[in-house]
């Protein structure tokens, strides 16, 4: 694997890849540890939403897909920004590519120790809570709490919306937050894992609707940002950036699969975060 730092031009970017923006969640988190680097973002739209394909697609397809974006852009490192993704085809990616994976799994341990009442709550795609790797994660960290599951896959759809400056009806953040009051141990719970990246894109609403639907005040939501950029920060600390002082010099781009893609509407909101480049890969 590539690990030795000399070896490693300044100009080699990050790589992130998600099915859509859900990414943009771990990379807003990730330009504030690392703002040298120069970042390539790629969106799967082609295959959006990950979460209602099958195991077997997801881990045939997103190894593929990240092997020729490695052969194109020779990434330092890349983050594979999609729950569903890791879940499925993390291992797979690790032994297909001799590059430093990131990888991205639901906030059960940083959750489990967040919480007083030890009742947790989890949004997440239907691929991704019913993965053998989240149960693990679960006896692992938290099995002194419970875990209330809940898929929540139209939530995917608002943040996508929300991006591209649409109105997103409340109703759908208010279905979310229903699901998993229906469990009769809801009422004591404290803390939501967002298990899905496109999901912190929307936590405000989230948290509104939560308030609205009578859940207390203290009701935390947490996702795995900000542990994720640590762990990319660590991993490059030594390395050299072409940038300087957060500004890199190597522009960030904007990468999508999939034909029909409303770019246009999007590009308001990538260009806030950085990107400056929009291309079909």
């Amino acid at each position: 694997m590539m690990t030795s730092n000399e070896q490693i031009s300044s100009m080699q970017p990050i790589l992130f890849l998600d099915s859509g923006i859900g990414g943009l969640s771990i990379l807003t988190e990730a330009k504030k540890a690392v703002p040298d680097a120069q970042y390539i973002y790629l969106a799967d739209y082609a295959a959006l939403p990950y979460g209602n394909k099958s195991e077997a697609e997801i881990a045939a397809r997103v190894p593929a897909l990240l092997g020729r974006a490695v052969e194109r852009y020779r990434p330092r490192l890349i983050t594979i920004a999609c729950n569903t993704a890791c879940t499925i085809a993390l291992s797979h990616v690790r032994a297909a590519l001799d590059v430093p994976i990131v990888g991205t799994v639901p906030a059960i341990k940083p959750a489990a120790a967040l919480s007083t009442t030890k009742v947790i709550g989890i949004l997440g795609t239907a691929a991704t809570i019913r993965q053998p790797y989240v149960e693990k994660l679960y006896q692992q960290y938290a099995s002194d709490c419970m875990l209330i599951r809940s898929a929540a896959p139209d939530l995917v759809g608002a943040a996508e919306a929300k991006m591209r400056g649409e109105d997103v009806p409340i109703k759908i953040y208010e279905n979310a937050i229903s699901n998993l009051l229906q469990h009769e141990q809801a009422k004591n719970m404290d803390v939501i894992i967002l298990g899905c990246t496109h999901f912190p894109l929307v936590k405000d609403e989230l948290s509104a609707a939560a308030l609205k639907l009578g859940m207390a005040e203290h009701l935390k939501f947490i996702d795995g940002a900000q542990g994720i950029s640590r762990r990319i920060d660590f991993l490059t600390k030594e390395q050299k950036f072409a940038g300087n002082h957060g500004h890199n010099i190597g522009k960030d781009k904007f990468f999508y699969t999939g034909e029909n893609i409303d770019i246009e509407k999007l590009i308001p909101n990538l260009t806030k975060i950085g990107f400056t480049e929009f291309s079909e890969f």
